[in-house]
């Protein structure tokens, strides 16, 4: 909300998690226990929602040219200086989408599985009763947060490292990236939350579901933003937005860091859901 009214920082508390990186097989090589900062917020009868403060910094947005799978779509690479924001912790789930919006269009049914069967405009429409509710400004992330926060100061495909395995994340684990193993496939979503966080605190970036994003599709970054802010076309109608992260029902090689889909922002599909920001001064 551009020059309007933005609550001051909430109270803030601690919360410990362990990260996990892989070698190039997809082996755990790594552990690093870390702190992040979040806020509850409260949704009623019981439910909230964690909101992670994620700190400012400068990243190369997109993805080498050297990389396995890369689309061109995905350049070309840009630095990026994104200002400090709180995002959710998790995926947006049934129990909270149920809390706000009074119904639960989700496939796959579960309190703590993300909802999905969410278009763009749903997620929207969300953020906006969330906003009404709780008097603070919610809204989805911009695309240039979105890859910042999923990358967590990695420059790999993965924030796990150069592969991924189904240990560490949801999605179809018949196919393989890179060097890294074949694994399982769930066909279905998992609770949020049940696989190794990034440096950031931040869960189920890779699958689970694709997560929708404010911006409007563009065929690559010729003219983007450098500023962290949502990338839009001025007075386009019916223009497709921007899904990323990947899913539990595509390839490895969909889930990385720097892959973009476009699509309509009225599709709904059983692979489709988001997570929040929250603005605050």
């Amino acid at each position: 909300m551009e020059g309007g009214f933005r609550e001051k920082v909430p109270s803030l508390q601690t919360f410990d998690f362990e990260t996990v990186t892989v070698d190039a097989q997809g082996n755990i090589n790594n552990r690093s226990n870390r702190q992040a900062k979040y806020f509850a917020q409260d949704l009623g009868n019981g439910v909230t929602l964690e909101i992670v403060q994620i700190p400012g910094g400068k990243f190369l947005m997109g993805s080498p040219a050297g990389e396995k799978e890369r689309q061109s779509d995905e350049g070309p690479q840009h630095p990026v200086t994104v200002p400090g924001f709180f995002m959710g912790k998790y995926e947006v789930t049934q129990a909270q989408y149920q809390a706000i919006m009074g119904n639960n269009p989700s496939e796959f049914k579960g309190e703590k599985r993300p909802v999905e069967k969410v278009s763009w405009n749903d997620a929207v429409e969300f953020c906006k009763r969330l906003s009404q509710k709780t008097g603070r400004t919610y809204r989805l992330p911009s695309e240039a947060e979105w890859e910042y926060a999923a990358r967590a100061g990695t420059t790999t495909p993965f924030y796990f490292g150069e592969t991924i395995t189904t240990d560490l994340a949801n999605y179809d684990g018949t196919k393989t990236y890179a060097s890294g193993p074949k694994g399982q496939y769930r066909q279905q979503t998992t609770n949020v939350g049940s696989f190794p966080p990034n440096a950031f605190g931040l869960y189920d970036m890779h699958g689970l579901v694709w997560e929708w994003c404010q911006d409007d599709w563009h065929d690559n970054y010729q003219g983007t933003p450098t500023d962290g802010s949502a990338w839009l076309t001025s007075g386009s109608t019916n223009v497709q937005k921007l899904l990323r992260g990947g899913s539990w029902s595509i390839d490895p090689g969909n889930c990385r860091s720097a892959v973009r889909v476009g699509n309509y922002p009225d599709l709904r599909d059983d692979d489709l859901g988001f997570r929040v920001v929250c603005v605050v001064a």
